[in-house]
């Protein structure tokens, strides 16, 4: 079998066909062998166990998978046929989706001047019991927390130009850039596709 391809991303939808995760082609297709999951196909919306999936003819431009005795099509999106819930996910907060909220952007002048640019700066400083959290920690050009410094930004004549908060975007969807199947949008709202992903 081929190991790339097995790590591709696949998209999983719960038993009401919401989009909750993405997995990969190698855990989509045990999960379609074990019967705990259906193939769909994105432009039919037909749905297959891995008997009539593994009998479909596999079209020469189609992604596949080699086995000794078939050559199966590259699932990429998958049913879930138990399981009917939505994973309660929050976002990690590190730096890389800091400066994806906050779209590399100073909070403070909105100036996007690049990533080397741009620091965290904490809202109300660690010398004064501020904490690392979403609630408190902001993109700062280098003028703006320079001329912030250790102060609050009331202290320093300085105003936020949105309030610091959690994200909303859902992380079981985040793929790496490129790694993004076109036959998804079928099954993923406007939210997820107008989310910049930051390399």
């Amino acid at each position: 079998m081929n190991s790339g391809v097995l790590s591709q991303p696949t998209l999983v939808l719960n038993r009401s066909w919401m989009a909750i995760a993405t997995t990969t082609v190698r855990h989509a297709l045990g999960m379609v062998f074990s019967g705990s999951a259906k193939v769909i196909r994105p432009d039919t919306y037909e749905t297959h166990n891995f008997e009539t999936w593994s009998d479909m003819i596999v079209e020469p431009e189609e992604p596949f998978i080699r086995t000794v005795t078939l050559r199966i099509k590259v699932p990429e999106v998958i049913v879930l046929t138990g399981y009917n819930g939505v994973p309660a996910q929050t976002v990690t907060f590190t730096r890389r989706n800091l400066y994806k909220r906050d779209h590399n952007t100073c909070q403070y002048c909105g100036c996007r001047p690049g990533n080397g640019e741009l620091s965290i700066d904490h809202v109300v400083p660690r010398s004064r019991g501020g904490k690392s959290t979403w609630t408190n920690c902001v993109l700062a050009c280098v003028g703006c927390n320079h001329r912030k410094a250790n102060r609050l930004p009331q202290e320093a004549g300085m105003r936020l130009l949105t309030k610091p908060e959690a994200p909303h975007w859902t992380p079981v969807l985040e793929a790496p850039v490129g790694r993004i199947r076109q036959s998804w949008e079928r099954f993923v709202s406007d939210r997820y596709w107008n989310t910049t992903l930051e390399p």
